[in-house]
């Protein structure tokens, strides 16, 4: 009787080991088809020509521009006399921190107005401008008061915000004012493998309006997306995928579990 009881029990215990370890699998595997970023029904296709064009997409050209509190770098350089030159300012250098406070140090804050303060020509319209833009309108200004000026304006504080799943999480700092969203999240180290690629949310400011989208990375056509260019102050907010609790919490107990009675039956056949 008991050993009846007993074979029965061992073979529940097998069913329940193997029925566990196959929810396991199946929930928590992540397909090529939610992995591979810019598809155009050519996942697992092996039999790619290669060395080939098979699209052409026309970008629409992107140049940022200023928008009020964006920090600005304006220097001017001339063969005007020191003590007449009004406009010089502190010219940067390499490893200067340029981080938030840093930024403000050594640049000007673009007030409510869109403008930003210069000695005696006074405050002066930027907004709305790219940056080259700026650049030629003080270039004209400079002509009037200083001898062969040369004007360079730069933004200081091009900054994204991510969160979510990516490998790292936080304020990315970007250089270059056309960067576009699959280069600003290799800068926070990409996506992590339980991202859901299908659902990233933007929020970007524009003006006194805050602007809410959802964005799909594992189409190609995400390259016609008015947001496949990052702005000044955007926030990425990166989903995780359904697996993700079976991955991240229920796979630890699931395999302790399974070791348990892994381990329980291999007593058990011991002793019958």
């Amino acid at each position: 009787m008991i050993s009846t009881r007993l074979v029965s029990f061992l073979s529940t215990l097998r069913v329940i080991l193997f029925l566990a370890a196959g929810a396991y699998l199946m929930s928590s595997c992540v397909t090529n088809r939610k992995y591979q970023l810019l598809q155009h029904d050519d996942v697992n296709k092996s039999n790619l020509k290669k060395d080939s064009v098979f699209r052409t997409y026309q970008v629409e050209k992107f140049d940022y521009k200023i928008q009020t509190n964006d920090i600005v770098s304006v220097r001017f350089e001339s063969l005007t006399a020191k003590e007449y030159d009004f406009l010089s300012t502190q010219t940067l250098t390499p490893n200067m921190n340029l981080q938030v406070g840093g930024a403000l140090l050594f640049g000007d804050l673009v007030d409510e107005n869109g403008e930003i303060p210069f000695p005696v020509v006074g405050k002066t319209k930027i907004a709305g401008m790219t940056v080259f833009q700026a650049q030629d309108f003080l270039q004209k200004l400079a002509d009037k008061y200083l001898e062969s000026p040369s004007v360079k304006v730069r933004l200081l504080n091009y900054r994204i915000t991510f969160l979510g799943e990516v490998n790292r999480e936080g304020v990315v700092s970007i250089n270059n004012n056309r960067v576009n969203m699959l280069e600003a999240i290799a800068l926070a180290g990409g996506l992590t493998d339980l991202a859901d690629k299908t659902d990233i949310k933007i929020i970007r400011q524009k003006g006194d309006k805050m602007e809410v989208a959802y964005l799909n990375v594992l189409d190609e056509n995400f390259v016609n997306s008015p947001y496949y260019y990052v702005h000044q102050n955007d926030v990425v907010i990166v989903p995780a995928l359904k697996q993700r609790p079976y991955r991240k919490y229920f796979a630890q107990n699931l395999g302790l579990l399974i070791s348990t009675l892994s381990l329980l039956l291999i007593v058990l056949n011991y002793t019958k």
